[in-house]
């Protein structure tokens, strides 16, 4: 369970999260359209965030190693 919280999780939001932001704007997975004012781009900081987590976490792991 230890190996699937320090080191799967993180891989699957890294992937995930890149996948977002390399998405272009308006296009097919978009949580929140970005033509909304003042909210519309609040999922793509969602995802820099997943992203920098996740970094941080396996960053952190590798080294404890």
């Amino acid at each position: 369970m230890k190996l699937l919280s320090t080191k799967i999780f993180p891989l699957i939001g890294l992937v995930v999260s890149g996948i977002y932001l390399l998405n272009p704007t308006a296009g097919i997975i978009e949580l929140i359209p970005d033509n909304i004012p003042y909210i519309g781009n609040l999922d793509e900081a969602g995802a820099v965030i997943l992203f920098l987590s996740c970094l941080k976490i396996l960053r952190a792991k590798k080294e404890r190693e």
